[in-house]
């Protein structure tokens, strides 16, 4: 037996509007709200429990400095990076420098509460 991700939980100033965007670019819908003003958002026909882990977007994060110890990586399913990128950004997703160096075959990217994520080259299948 192993554990497998369920969710990822982000702490965040507007789950309103980070679950907005996070909907956006991975095609998830609301599946639930708390009392404490969290949004849980998923596949739409999975929800939790599903093949993809769920994201909690969960009241209560401050400012914060640095770079995070953690990020979300991202793959376009029916479109080449140029075009996810493009979405992304229309998105309200904007660049982010963490000291890439130009080189990497990855975008650097920050979502409207500034956590960073990447968007990879490999375009993978839908699920």
């Amino acid at each position: 037996m192993a554990s497998r991700i369920s969710e990822l939980v982000i702490d965040c100033t507007d789950p309103d509007r980070l679950a907005a965007f996070w909907g956006g670019v991975l095609g998830y819908v609301e599946l639930g709200r708390e009392e404490d003003g969290s949004i849980e958002i998923g596949p739409p026909g999975a929800g939790f429990g599903g093949p993809q882990p769920t994201l909690v977007l969960s009241p209560g994060g401050g400012p914060r400095s640095g770079k995070l110890p953690l990020h979300i990586d991202v793959n376009a399913t029916d479109r080449d990076q140029s075009a996810e990128l493009e979405r992304l950004l229309a998105l309200g997703a904007r660049h982010a420098d963490v000291g890439q160096t130009g080189e990497e075959s990855w975008h650097v990217l920050a979502d409207p509460e500034g956590n960073e994520f990447c968007l990879l080259r490999t375009r993978l299948p839908p699920l």
